[in-house]
């Protein structure tokens, strides 16, 4: 049933408001809870991309997310299947993904009675959002959509949580016009930098000798453009972006660490005060250095004026992206003569060893991470459009050094793996470009059966697994810090990967030699089908780059 007599049910009122607002693709698995959400999309513009975990729906509504700038939404039952999406959140929160989670939810009648997979699920998710409730009114399914929607693209944006109990779902309403919210209601609140912090902010950066911008992940994804560019042209200053779990030894950021040490301004533009930057504390941080911050949750903000105290010279509650744009307006055409220091900063942030150029495996029938970036630099020449995804503990790290700009999605500040081969998927739903990704093979283990949504719903995209048969990141640890006498327990099998993907229908290749590498890639590509390239790949660490001297 989806309308009658002037009626409808919650589940309609929600479908519809999605559709109205143009969130139509629903990255969802199925359950008892939300099957008359699924009866509700017939008849409406929205399409369901049913997975295979609930995790990977969030994972894939977070990389449709940073790739369009809109919010993405993920669709799950309640219960187990709650707490499985749950699970992904982080990742997205982290990025500052805005992703709508909608979870089935108990009856609220049932509620306290021991209901079918009766949980506490709003205060679940509530750590891992910006806001997180659970609906009380099926007239009210409209409108709370439309807020959840709203917080998460405002201020800093992020996932919210918003629980659907099943009876709200199921209960019929009088469609009348106030039921519906307005287009505008969705829209995000925008918040300004006022023109005396932009004043004082310019006055700082002109006196300072050697000023930094850093940038949180939001001025680094898709939607944002080329605005950190745009930033270093107009006012002639280096401005960073930051995402990596890595922080100041991100190797996509090369040699930064060796420049933020002189550093004697700090501009936090939406980027935390946190572990990535060392805590902005010496020797990582000159100790003279002076911090200025513009950012849209005051709690950060606070939280830099107690750690910094009076090396605190600015703090202004505003959003990243608009606050960059009226810096560069203000800052107009005119460069700033700053004696060579952003020079010295782009220097830093290029530099990548020498011997990448040459290095290879450490035993014939293995390929060298270098290897594989060579490999893929090539390809990506080609295809401009392509988007990259970066997964996994060690391995990921290395195709980041190639590519900084452009479209890529990487497993973020969150430092989590195993997000891959959904984020492969839901990059391809959201562009349509070529996409590929770059993960390890105790990452690629997660979510491989993804493999099978995205051959029935069409999503070709090249996955590269880098199998070194262990749980690497780990691994690496264990030789660091105890020995490699006390290295165990991290050892995966060498699985053919390619196979399991052939076996669920898509395409496989396996590569033992870098010279295939780039062959393995563009057959990939040309297959049109979801494809896997299993390379036989040297256990080593993520890259450290250090200038000599």
């Amino acid at each position: 049933m989806s309308e009658s007599r002037g009626r409808l049910r919650g589940a309609d009122l929600l479908a519809r408001a999605l559709d109205r607002a143009g969130l139509r693709t629903v990255f969802t698995l199925s359950g008892n809870h939300i099957m008359p959400v699924f009866d509700a999309a017939l008849g409406t513009g929205l399409r369901l991309i049913h997975t295979r975990h609930e995790a990977a729906a969030v994972h894939m509504a977070d990389a449709w997310a940073r790739l369009r700038g809109e919010c993405g939404v993920a669709l799950v039952t309640g219960g187990a299947g709650h707490t499985n999406a749950v699970a992904a959140l982080p990742t997205a929160e982290a990025a500052e993904s805005p992703v709508l989670l909608l979870s089935g939810h108990a009856p609220l009648t049932e509620l306290g009675r021991g209901a079918f997979q009766e949980l506490r699920q709003a205060e679940m998710a509530a750590p891992v959002t910006k806001a997180s409730w659970t609906a009380g009114s099926a007239e009210e399914l409209g409108h709370e959509v439309a807020k959840a929607v709203r917080i998460a693209r405002s201020g800093r944006p992020g996932p919210v949580h918003l629980s659907l109990p099943v009876d709200l779902l199921e209960a019929e309403v009088a469609d009348r016009p106030e039921l519906w919210p307005d287009p505008a209601a969705f829209a995000p609140e925008p918040r300004g930098l006022a023109r005396s912090d932009l004043q004082a902010l310019l006055a700082l950066l002109h006196a300072a000798a050697r000023p930094l911008i850093l940038a949180g992940p939001t001025l680094c994804q898709a939607p944002a453009g080329d605005v950190l560019s745009r930033l270093t042209r107009s006012t002639g200053l280096p401005a960073v972006g930051m995402e990596s779990p890595r922080g100041i030894n991100d190797p996509s950021l090369g040699a930064f660490a060796e420049v933020l040490k002189r550093a004697d301004l700090v501009v936090l533009l939406g980027k935390p005060h946190d572990f990535t930057i060392r805590f902005g504390e010496a020797p990582f941080v000159d100790p003279g250095c002076r911090f200025a911050v513009i950012d849209p949750d005051p709690r950060l903000i606070d939280r830099v004026r107690r750690e910094k105290g009076e090396r605190l010279v600015l703090a202004a509650q505003a959003d990243a992206l608009p606050s960059a744009e009226a810096i560069i307006e203000a800052a107009g055409a005119q460069i700033r003569d700053d004696g060579g220091w952003c020079d010295e900063v782009a220097a830093a942030l290029s530099f990548r060893p020498e011997s990448w150029a040459t290095q290879g495996p450490s035993a014939p029938g293995r390929v060298h991470p270098a290897e594989l970036c060579r490999a893929l630099t090539s390809v990506l020449l080609r295809r401009p459009d392509a988007v990259l995804c970066c997964d996994g503990g060690e391995i990921g790290q290395w195709p980041q050094t190639i590519r900084r700009d452009g479209l890529r999605v990487i497993n973020g500040v969150a430092g989590s793996i195993g997000a891959g081969v959904p984020f492969a998927a839901g990059a391809r739903a959201a562009t349509g470009a070529p996409v590929i990704a770059v993960m390890g093979d105790g990452a690629f283990g997660f979510h491989l059966t993804e493999f099978d949504t995205a051959i029935r719903y069409g999503l070709p995209m090249v996955v590269v697994v880098g199998n070194d048969a262990t749980w690497n990141a780990e691994h690496q640890i264990q030789l660091r810090t105890y020995g490699p006498d006390r290295a165990h327990g991290c050892e995966l099998l060498p699985t053919r990967y390619d196979r399991v993907v052939e076996a669920l229908g898509g395409h496989g290749e396996h590569v033992t030699e870098a010279a295939d590498l780039g062959p393995a890639l563009e057959r990939a590509l040309a297959s049109g089908r979801p494809a896997c390239i299993n390379v036989v790949l040297d256990r080593v660490p993520a890259p450290v780059i250090r200038r000599a001297g």
